[in-house]
């Protein structure tokens, strides 16, 4: 059974290491109560990994990697799976990558003053400083953030923005690189933070192959916005409104041209625009976009239609058209969405 303890790191490949003598880059992941063990795990993973593939390649680089919290001792994540962790290091430690975990207990670990005192002067010391999931939050609370442009787990971008305006957050990349500043989505999108991070420093041979033992795409194809679910699409307050978003739900591939738009909703054509834009927060014609995407995966998802024929059922027109806005809105063409998130006809049917 493997065990995290301090900078102890689990072996990936079998044999000794034999680059004791070599200059060693720190690597701290920083957690807390409530911490997505993924989040620490999956970097953890492939720094320590790191060290012996370059080894085996015959390239210099090593890691030294340190699970740190605030109290050290054990750290519980809601799942139930507890880590040991080191003490935070002191000031003299000299620290390459700090890296920040994320998790639920990210917003009480927001009010930790002492967590939150020591990763703001200990931050700038650092080569680079990187974040995974919501791990966002605790840099952007201590200032990192300001005028940077980053990302963060779908479902928390909005929330990001909105507590921190004076951050550029962008929902869709699986990370970006700002500088010496390194943001991920969440989760397994550490991973692939880490497998970019030892790209960086070792080069892409030696990050291939720790992502080949992972199983992992070195870079994964498409944006976080193909894995994100439909629902935080908001609701206009006018009842007239709300009945032209629910006509277009219902029949994505009907005519939802803005005239006829208007005309169900009992407004002339600037009216409705300006109304529906105001309310909803985009215009109608991204709107039907929108729901005819979200149409267009299910049936992608569910079905063995052509890409003609679905394309034509949600209002698309045609495959080429399906394309453009597939590779334009999720980054990813509809082909390649298929063959990952397609459902065979076993799973769809109930026993």
């Amino acid at each position: 059974m493997a065990e995290y303890v301090g900078h102890m790191s689990l072996t990936l490949w079998p044999g000794p290491c034999r680059v004791a003598g070599m200059k060693q880059r720190h690597v701290v992941i920083v957690v807390f109560p409530g911490f997505q063990p993924l989040d620490a795990v999956g970097p953890f993973e492939v720094f320590s990994g790191a060290t012996l593939a370059a080894e085996l390649l015959g390239r210099p680089g090593r890691y030294r990697v340190t699970l740190a919290s605030r109290g050290a001792g054990p750290v519980r994540s809601p799942s139930g799976l507890t880590l040991v962790s080191a003490p935070l290091p002191g000031a003299g430690e000299h620290i390459d990558t700090l890296l920040i975990a994320g998790g639920d207990g990210a917003q009480s670990a927001r009010r930790d003053d002492v967590l939150m005192s020591w990763i703001a002067t200990t931050a700038p010391r650092c080569r680079r400083v990187a974040t995974v999931c919501t791990g966002a939050f605790l840099a952007a609370q201590a200032g990192l953030l300001d005028g940077r442009r980053v990302t963060t787990h779908w479902a928390r971008a909005e929330q990001l923005a909105t507590e921190f305006p004076a951050v550029e957050v962008d929902s869709d990349p699986i990370y970006i690189r700002d500088g010496n500043l390194w943001t991920s989505a969440g989760v397994t999108a550490g991973i692939d933070l880490a497998l970019a991070l030892v790209q960086d420093d070792l080069g892409v041979d030696v990050a291939q192959t720790v992502a080949r033992h992972l199983v992992m795409f070195l870079h994964r194809p498409g944006g976080q916005t193909q894995f994100a679910s439909p629902v935080w699409v908001p609701r206009a307050e006018r009842s007239t409104v709300r009945a032209v978003q629910g006509l277009v739900e219902a029949a994505p591939g009907g005519d939802h041209r803005l005239p006829a738009l208007a005309a169900a909703a009992a407004m002339s054509v600037r009216h409705f625009a300006r109304v529906f834009t105001a309310e909803v927060g985009e215009t109608p014609g991204r709107f039907v976009e929108r729901v005819r995407v979200e149409a267009a995966r299910r049936d992608l998802e569910t079905t063995d239609d052509t890409l003609e024929v679905i394309a034509a059922r949600c209002g698309l027109g045609t495959a080429e058209t399906l394309r453009r806005v597939f590779q334009r809105r999720l980054s990813v063409a509809p082909d390649f969405y298929r063959r990952r998130f397609r459902v065979v006809a076993d799973e769809r049917t109930p026993a």
